[in-house]
């Protein structure tokens, strides 16, 4: 085996999955820390925490070679103060507990990974946001990024290095935005969505899964890195590559007064759909990392030709 031990803390969604998957045959154990428990699958098991309080959990973090932070409640849902509160919490506390665990293990994780997020960066149609000029944007989920990288950063771990990755919509087969959108583009509602004009910051699950392994490997990186393709797209680009993939000639544009309407019917915010993520993964492109899939069209393909 490569590794001995992965940590995947609320590693029970979507994303953890992927890890879990991707770390089976390459790791002794993996360990994912959940609210519920789960039978064992192989050499994947479960231990119950409930990231508020320190509890029998904290030995499985020693002499880990990787912990992957994923804590965090779903954006997709109306900013209400009940929402806002919930939506923070759930990323600071457990990142502060993880950080105060830490710094009292006798052989602490060698490598600590906070999934954040690349909304971070101000709303950007003139040039693309990367971790070294990038401007950080304004607004509740800026707010909530800020808290959840300062949460992380404020602890000094000297043993454990730390990379924030702040990670792009994620497309995948199974789960996240994709399926989403494809199924807009089945029923012909598949067109841009406001203006069409907005970038869209993704990146293939494979990358996501691959980067995050390319990370414990190159061990000289820390601090910010961006995880996103390098080939950003307009909504009305990414729309447009879905439609001719699947074989649909149109799709009704969606303008944004309509989905202003529709994002208070169903319970969610507008800015999911309608900010601008410009954003450039160049620590990833400067220190060789190599995506499988660089191009919209390239992770599109690989995407519909397995669901169909």
């Amino acid at each position: 085996m490569t590794y001995k031990k992965i940590i995947l803390a609320g590693g029970n969604g979507y994303l953890g999955g992927l890890l879990a998957k991707h770390f089976t045959n390459l790791a002794e154990e993996i360990i994912i820390l959940a609210r519920k428990p789960q039978p064992q699958n192989g050499n994947i098991k479960t231990i119950v925490w409930d990231g508020k309080t320190e509890d029998a959990w904290i030995k499985e973090l020693e002499n880990a070679d990787l912990l992957v932070n994923l804590c965090g409640k779903n954006v997709n849902c109306r900013y209400t103060k009940k929402n806002q509160k919930e939506i923070i919490n759930s990323r600071v506390v457990p990142t502060r507990l993880l950080g105060k665990v830490i710094g009292n293990l006798v052989n602490p994780p060698k490598l600590w990974i906070n999934i954040t997020s690349a909304t971070i960066y101000r709303h950007a149609e003139d040039k693309p946001q990367d971790e070294y000029t990038g401007e950080i944007g304004y607004g509740f989920s800026i707010d909530v990024c800020k808290a959840w990288e300062t949460s992380f950063f404020e602890n000094d771990t000297p043993k454990t290095r730390k990379v924030a990755l702040r990670m792009g919509i994620v497309l995948g087969r199974s789960d996240g935005a994709f399926p989403r959108l494809l199924n807009l583009v089945k029923f012909g509602l598949g067109g841009k969505q406001g203006d069409g004009k907005q970038y869209v910051n993704w990146v293939h699950e494979q990358d996501a899964v691959n980067s995050i392994e390319w990370l414990l490997k190159n061990q000289e990186i820390k601090g910010i890195v961006n995880c996103v393709a390098p080939n950003a797209v307009t909504n009305s680009n990414l729309m447009q590559t879905i439609r001719k993939t699947y074989g649909i000639p149109f799709g009704i544009p969606t303008p944004a007064w309509l989905l202003i309407i529709g994002a208070r019917i169903i319970g969610t915010e507008t800015e999911l759909i309608l900010k601008s993520r410009w954003v450039k993964p160049a620590v990833l492109l400067e220190n060789g990392f190599e995506f499988q899939y660089g191009k919209i069209e390239e992770a599109v393909h690989d995407i519909v030709s397995l669901r169909i």
